[in-house]
């Protein structure tokens, strides 16, 4: 099967269909994948998922991931040289990584596959309610048990994090596919839902010098901006 015959390449044109086709939009989610190929110096074709237009509702797209959301890839030359389409950013972190053979140590494995998937179930969900209750509509809501059972366990979370990168610049010892899946949601907690004041981030001693190491790295200032907006 080429990549005509999936039903997303018709509303996003592969113009390189030898590259990797990159579905997203510049959330704390969809970047990590662009991060991640950059990175990782990994041919792609970015393709802006605009949900101003609704377009992760659009058939297409719910062909290559029924969930909605992004980011999502589609690769021509996925494993035994067929097609594999995925979706789910954890996931493709880990594709991308054993494809390149770059930010998931052998040695290390383990140990970075333990903090991405702190990322995917703790810091991610618990910090995206935060934000709905501190930066978006959930700020209307009178009762205001909801906003302090995510802003204690944000706080908690950091505190955890702040601890693991005692004596350390990376999560897992050396940089890898579980930083880049923290930090674009710590970036977004400061400086978008503007929350982490709330979350104790004054009070923390590792993780702010932590992520203004990640935001200098030439290949994360290049994927914090990939899709480009038209």
């Amino acid at each position: 099967m080429t990549l005509a015959g999936f039903p997303i390449t018709r509303r996003w044109p592969a113009t390189r269909p030898e590259a990797i086709q990159l579905y997203s939009l510049t959330t704390p989610n969809g970047v990590k994948v662009s991060i991640a190929l950059e990175e990782m110096g990994l041919d792609y074709e970015a393709h802006l998922v605009d949900f101003g237009t609704n377009d992760q509702f659009s058939p297409e797209f719910l062909s290559l991931n029924p969930n909605n959301k992004i980011p999502a890839i589609l690769d021509p030359n996925g494993p035994g040289g067929t097609p594999l389409p995925l979706f789910e950013s954890g996931a493709i972190l880990i594709y991308l990584a054993e494809k390149s053979g770059k930010l998931l140590p052998q040695d290390r494995r383990y140990e970075v596959l333990q903090w991405l998937m702190f990322q995917m179930g703790g810091l991610g969900p618990m910090f995206g309610q935060l934000g709905f209750f501190h930066h978006f509509a959930g700020k209307e809501i009178d009762d205001p048990r909801p906003k302090e059972r995510y802003r204690a366990e944000a706080a908690r979370l950091l505190k955890v994090l702040d601890g693991a990168l005692e004596g350390r610049d990376w999560i897992a010892g050396e940089f890898s596919i579980a930083d880049i899946a923290i930090c674009p949601w710590l970036n977004t907690l400061l400086n978008f839902y503007k929350a982490a004041g709330i979350a104790g981030w004054d009070d923390l001693k590792n993780v702010p010098a932590y992520l203004e190491r990640f935001l200098a790295r030439p290949a994360v200032q290049r994927g914090m901006k990939i899709p480009a907006r038209g």
